[in-house]
């Protein structure tokens, strides 16, 4: 029976969750890298075997680290993230010029094809592409060296690119989204970029409709229909018909439109999730009520999911990586919280229940589809 394995980057190391077709009984391994900070950890659609991980300290730095074995063993590959060109300055917070630096690889993107393939967003916001397995990573430098560079500034966890949305058509066109610049399109692999914000307006920036500026939580998309692009924004949930090049917002009903997850069911383009948080002051779920929302109309309505979570005293956040879909027959939906717990639907969210409790805080939940 086809099956899926769940992979949880936390504070304190890696998981890797395994279940068949049916989603009730969970095989939990790990933690792999106990103590390390693991940002995101990401399988190939290329070969269910291949999973990457970005692991993080502050003491020894960044590594990354491959398993080719399903995540029973890992070894690190080359870590080398040189910027390609001088780095220069960015704007900091007070508008003051501040240097590019390295700091940590916030998001790997594997190549739906080739499974040496996989790109790595990083802080400071720069993306890198590796061709051979993670043995050498070069710096894709258009993004960075856009006129705009200069101007982008950090969000509250780092001026981090967090979202990497390669066009499953063609994977030379896709997406990137910077904490806090906005959203980025390109249309050759990277060589070139143009500014993918307009509609979005942003409160707090002295220009609230610039062309950059915006603090972008996460993108989705169907592969299916690939220019209809979600987005939750810092305060928003929007939406795109053009890969885009234009935003309007569908927060309509929500309780609030602040949040850090967007997802979209794998059968369905036009059925998003979202799981909103009170504010940006206050990061947990309105009224300590943990709930999913879900919409089947393409963000114009939307429905609370409730059925096994938590509805009073609940006050974990979900972070921008932390939640992800399988592609099995009945779509299962999966995230994990900052109090360490990992829930999971197999009924597109209908009904939910813990996978584990009390793991570390969560960063990153990705899913892979096993045969």
């Amino acid at each position: 029976m086809t099956g899926v394995r769940v992979l949880v980057g936390t504070r304190k190391g890696a998981f890797v969750l395994t279940a068949d077709g049916a989603r009730r009984d969970w095989t939990v391994d790990g933690p792999f890298f106990p103590g390390w900070e693991i940002y995101h950890v990401a399988g190939s659609p290329a070969d269910p075997d291949r999973i990457w991980a970005s692991q993080s300290g502050g003491w020894f730095g960044q590594q990354i680290q491959r398993s080719d074995d399903g995540g029973r063993t890992w070894d690190a590959v080359g870590n080398e993230f040189t910027y390609a060109t001088v780095p220069g300055t960015h704007q900091w917070y007070d508008g003051t010029p501040h240097p590019w630096e390295f700091a940590r690889v916030w998001h790997l993107s594997p190549s739906a094809t080739d499974p040496d393939t996989v790109l790595a967003g990083i802080e400071d916001a720069a993306l890198f592409r590796s061709v051979d397995g993670g043995g050498t990573w070069s710096e894709l430098p258009g993004l960075r060296e856009h006129g705009s560079g200069p101007h982008w500034q950090p969000g509250a966890g780092g001026m981090c690119l967090h979202t990497i949305l390669p066009d499953p058509r063609d994977e030379a066109r896709m997406l990137v989204a910077i904490s806090a610049a906005g959203v980025f399109r390109t249309e050759d692999g990277g060589k070139s970029w143009q500014p993918a914000n307009r509609g979005l307006v942003s409160d707090g920036i002295p220009d609230p409709d610039a062309e950059v500026g915006h603090c972008v939580h996460k993108l989705a998309l169907h592969p299916d229909r690939p220019e209809t692009v979600y987005m939750q924004k810092h305060w928003d949930v929007m939406r795109s018909d053009d890969f885009g090049r234009n935003w309007y917002d569908i927060g309509g009903n929500l309780p609030t439109d602040f949040g850090f997850v967007v997802d979209v069911h794998a059968h369905e383009p036009d059925t998003v999730f979202v799981l909103p948080i009170t504010s940006d002051a206050e990061h947990f779920p309105p009224e300590g009520r943990l709930r999913v929302y879900r919409s089947r109309t393409g963000g114009h309505e939307w429905e609370p999911l409730t059925r096994g979570l938590p509805q009073q005293h609940c006050y974990v956040d979900v972070l921008r990586d932390a939640m992800a879909v399988d592609s099995l027959d009945t779509c299962g939906v999966y995230f994990g919280t900052t109090g360490g717990q990992v829930y999971a639907s197999p009924d597109a969210g209908e009904n939910w229940a813990p996978i584990v409790r009390d793991l570390p805080a969560v960063l990153s939940v990705t899913v892979q589809t096993l045969p």
